[in-house]
């Protein structure tokens, strides 16, 4: 990774559409060279996807929850994290060091739907311990960006 990897990643991460031209005119080199380096990114699971960002606010989904979650059998945690990956509302699942075993983050249409989706699907795979923090609003999402000093320190780690 150079300054220029950083330079287009910077880029691309803040806006997944545009192209390798737009993105190679910013960066004053030719648009094969983006591609390659793009290329070689997702290659090396630099890049890992990308993705639209949804309002779903706008499409129904009025609640928005972060829940801790403890379960009876944390041994099993990988047939539990499975088995959250096909529940739809569910965007996201992060491991803890803390006294509970998850944190996810979901979406429900409404607090009602909420309940009944912790009654109904999470309760039946051991939860036994839950907190919940509710969302009054994104106040902000961005990516990580990354400039000369970040370039220098991730090189010296």
């Amino acid at each position: 990774m150079d300054e220029l990897d950083y330079k287009i990643l910077n880029l691309i991460s803040n806006d997944t559409r545009l192209s390798f031209l737009e993105v190679s005119r910013v960066c004053n080199v030719s648009g094969a060279a983006v591609h390659q380096r793009v290329q070689k990114m997702i290659a090396n699971n630099i890049i890992t996807g990308s993705e639209f960002k949804l309002n779903l606010n706008k499409i129904g989904y009025e609640t928005c929850a972060l829940l801790e979650l403890q379960f009876s059998d944390s041994e099993d945690i990988t047939v539990i994290i499975e088995k959250l990956k096909v529940i739809p509302e569910i965007v996201e699942c992060h491991l803890t060091v803390s006294d509970y075993d998850l944190i996810i983050k979901i979406y429900a249409r409404n607090n009602a739907h909420l309940f009944d989706m912790v009654k109904h699907q999470l309760k039946p795979l051991g939860l036994i311990r839950m907190k919940s923090i509710i969302s009054c609003g994104e106040a902000f999402r961005k990516q990580i960006t990354f400039g000369d000093k970040s370039e220098k320190r991730l090189k010296r780690s």
